[in-house]
């Protein structure tokens, strides 16, 4: 829980573009030091630009989240520049679809090395810095926020990697939050599920480098298909999400929904597993969508 911002560090990753970049706007106009990371350079220059034009002390590095070297340089840098962050931002996300069996293993290590295990560096080496500062003074507050998904919630078919992904990053959030309960009442978490929101994430393959490219099979192509045309159709804004991110941060509030609607699919899900009964259709509010998908693949 964060209360007072002005003065505060804010540590983001994926900062060039989405809910990393509309927090770093926020965390801006509230008068927080911004440490900007991402991989893209060109993104991550134009972000910088526009953060310090807003008056926030900056701090912005290339970095991959999911190299721990990486992370752990980063941190360091950020303790000698600002001392303790008191805004964590794990958002960094990449996306990949098709059907589980089809992905390469080229697939499974990008996509877990991005969504899961730059959540896991950053948490790793964030938390016992500002676990450390609470006890120093008693007066800092620390507010750790880890993106997943709906698809943390859920398990949509053709979409099996990134499901995977992120109901780990919910899970270990989960715990997270209960762990920090039981040593501290100054550092807390939240994590953030958003359903379908225009952010880029559906061509998130402009950053997978050389070695980690695989040819897409054709569920692949269909699933990216979908995904473009979900995310495009999308109502909520991402800088309506980086609010909502803010507030939770402020009030304590553990699970941050784009699509609060979008929770009767998780209900139904819970349902089952309580009831012990098979899987509910992932189609049953939008049945044209499923005839769709089933009908591309068997065709």
């Amino acid at each position: 829980m964060i209360k007072q911002f002005e003065g505060k560090t804010a540590v983001l990753t994926g900062a060039g573009s989405g809910f990393g970049l509309e927090c770093a706007r926020i965390a801006a106009r509230k008068g927080m030091n911004v440490v900007l990371l991402d991989i893209q350079q060109d993104a991550l220059n134009a972000a910088d630009a526009e953060i310090k034009a807003l008056g926030a002390r900056t701090l912005a590095r290339r970095v991959d989240v999911s190299k721990s070297q990486e992370v752990e340089s980063l941190a360091q840098q950020v303790r000698e520049e600002f001392g303790a962050p008191h805004f964590v931002f794990n958002n960094a996300g990449v996306g990949a679809g098709g059907l589980i069996w089809e992905n390469s293993l080229k697939d499974w290590e990008w996509v877990l090395g991005v969504n899961l295990w730059g959540v896991i560096n950053g948490v790793h080496c964030f938390t016992p810095m500002m676990l450390e500062a609470a006890k120093q003074d008693p007066a800092y507050e620390g507010h750790i926020v880890n993106t997943a998904s709906m698809a943390g919630l859920l398990t949509p078919p053709n979409m099996g990697v990134y499901n995977v992904s992120k109901h780990a990053v919910v899970a270990l959030t989960e715990t997270l939050y209960q762990d920090l309960k039981l040593v501290t009442d100054q550092v807390s978490a939240s994590v953030l599920c958003p359903y379908f929101v225009p952010t880029g994430i559906n061509r998130s393959e402009r950053n997978r480098s050389a070695d980690e490219q695989a040819e897409l099979t054709a569920s692949q192509r269909i699933g990216q298909a979908m995904m473009d045309k979900a995310v495009s159709s999308g109502k909520v804004t991402a800088a309506e999400v980086a609010q909502k991110v803010f507030d939770a941060i402020a009030n304590d509030q553990f699970y941050v929904f784009s699509h609060p609607k979008a929770l009767g699919n998780v209900s139904s899900r819970m349902e089952a597993i309580v009831g012990i009964q098979n899987p509910p259709d992932p189609f049953a509010e939008r049945p044209e969508v499923g005839v769709s998908l089933k009908a591309a693949l068997r065709n």
